[in-house]
């Protein structure tokens, strides 16, 4: 009498789907792409959480590029750098996003007319370099707490979408963490 013995590589596919039957749901509706039958997520809900989030990249992105433009002061140039190297970080995350909301099968929502109401954060334009880099800072801030919010939301549900929160989030930090700086560096 011969008894099976399990390697731990099969001991632990034993949780998992078996194959014949990921193939089978792999053809079925396969015009929704990425989104399979095992996914979780309520995916008009995460439709409208990324189309909320692109909103504020995008707004974000346009903040930036105007406080690059109008940094003036003996401290400008730096600072300048900075809001560049921002917007440019910015309009990738909104492209990132834009992506993903399509692989939903959804369309990503650029309109001007709606862009102020879904974004997290708000346009403000400041007046000097201190007022510009803390309008930044806090826009940073927001996006970071509804980033964070968004990406726990998210959970196990949708992982590739919760990771893409969680890297423009790390990113989001990093931004703050560099305006901090700068707002130092002006009072020096």
């Amino acid at each position: 009498m011969q008894q099976s013995v399990k390697s731990s590589s099969q001991q632990g596919r034993s949780v998992l789907t078996d194959v014949e039957t990921i193939r089978q749901r792999a053809r079925q509706d396969i015009e929704a792409g990425a989104v399979t039958p095992s996914y979780s997520a309520d995916r008009e809900e995460i439709i409208g959480l990324l189309n909320d989030a692109l909103a504020t990249e995008l707004v974000c992105y346009l903040r930036y590029k105007r406080h690059y433009f109008m940094a003036d002061g003996i401290h400008a140039d730096a600072v300048s750098a900075e809001f560049l190297e921002h917007a440019t970080q910015e309009q990738e995350h909104a492209d990132q996003i834009a992506q993903r909301i399509v692989q939903l099968g959804g369309a990503p929502d650029f309109s001007p007319d709606t862009l102020m109401s879904r974004s997290h954060a708000q346009y403000v334009e400041g007046n000097s370099l201190g007022e510009m880099i803390r309008e930044n800072l806090v826009a940073e801030r927001i996006a970071i707490e509804s980033y964070r919010e968004i990406a726990q939301y998210i959970g196990d549900k949708d992982p590739t979408t919760r990771r893409l929160m969680e890297e423009i989030l790390a990113t989001e930090e990093e931004h703050a963490d560099d305006l901090v700086s700068l707002m130092h560096g002006l009072k020096e």
